[in-house]
């Protein structure tokens, strides 16, 4: 297997952090997604009009880079969509239990040298770790 350096994942880095620290050094905000549309489903007049803004702007980031840069998505899924509900259920329960998710800790929370987000970020990494080896080697 041939090692080639993932430019665009790189380049979506970058950015990322860079979004991330504007957010925070010019609206005090951090960029947590989970924070970002928890808020949306309990919208306080004065928060809802950013939120409602970042919520759309990932999604038509998202559809802008299939359009124009000609990213490869799944035509289908080999799940069905009971078990794609439920996988969103667990991944919601899991980010409120975690006090937020892998972009407000793994992003946001590092960037600030939190404890509670790096000790979280840890325990992502490992557990994303352990699922790969399970479902590659054990079914």
């Amino acid at each position: 297997m041939a090692f080639s350096i993932p430019w665009e994942s790189l380049f979506g880095g970058v950015l990322l952090g860079i979004s991330a620290t504007l957010m925070l050094l010019f609206n005090g905000k951090i960029a947590g997604i989970s924070g970002v549309l928890t808020g949306l489903m309990t919208p306080k007049t004065r928060d809802f009009a950013w939120r409602l803004l970042f919520a759309l702007g990932m999604v038509s980031g998202g559809v802008l880079g299939v359009l124009f840069f000609s990213a490869e998505v799944p035509q289908t899924f080999t799940i069905g969509s009971g078990m794609l509900v439920l996988a969103g259920l667990l991944v919601g329960i899991g980010t409120r239990l975690g006090n937020g998710c892998t972009s407000g800790h793994g992003i946001c929370g590092i960037g600030r040298l939190s404890p509670r987000s790096i000790v979280a970020t840890c325990v992502f990494m490992v557990v994303a770790a352990m699922t790969v080896f399970v479902r590659l080697h054990l079914s």
